[in-house]
């Protein structure tokens, strides 16, 4: 399948999200911090990034407007994941260059199928 890298701050999620994308059939790297997360997409070039959005330091956002706005790297699919659930939060990741977004808590199948539409 395809390589994915996942970037959160919170272990449990970070784990969960590996477990999920792995069992999928996904080779999964991860990072802690958007720092980091920045660096691994640069070096590794993933299909796909699953971002938090809400970090320490470099947020996701920020993260992906790097992302885009370096030519190596503007082509990487990213799925924001986020608890920021209120009106207007989903635009608002999905114009600061994210490809698709989902809320946290989220389905594992939800984290699957979008990460499969996404790689597609």
């Amino acid at each position: 399948m395809s390589t994915v890298l996942v970037v959160d701050d919170n272990p449990a999620n970070l784990k969960l999200a590996q477990l999920v994308l792995e069992k999928a059939g996904h080779q999964v790297i991860t990072a802690g911090d958007g720092e980091a997360g920045l660096r691994l997409a640069r070096e590794r070039l993933p299909a796909l990034v699953v971002m938090d959005v809400q970090m320490p330091g470099l947020d996701g956002l920020a993260a992906t407007r790097a992302l885009r706005a370096d030519a190596a790297t503007a082509g990487i699919k990213v799925l924001a994941l986020s608890a920021l659930a209120m009106k207007g939060d989903a635009e608002r990741i999905l114009e600061s260059g994210c490809d698709a977004y989902l809320a946290k808590p989220f389905h594992y199948q939800d984290l699957i199928d979008t990460a499969a539409r996404l790689l597609r």
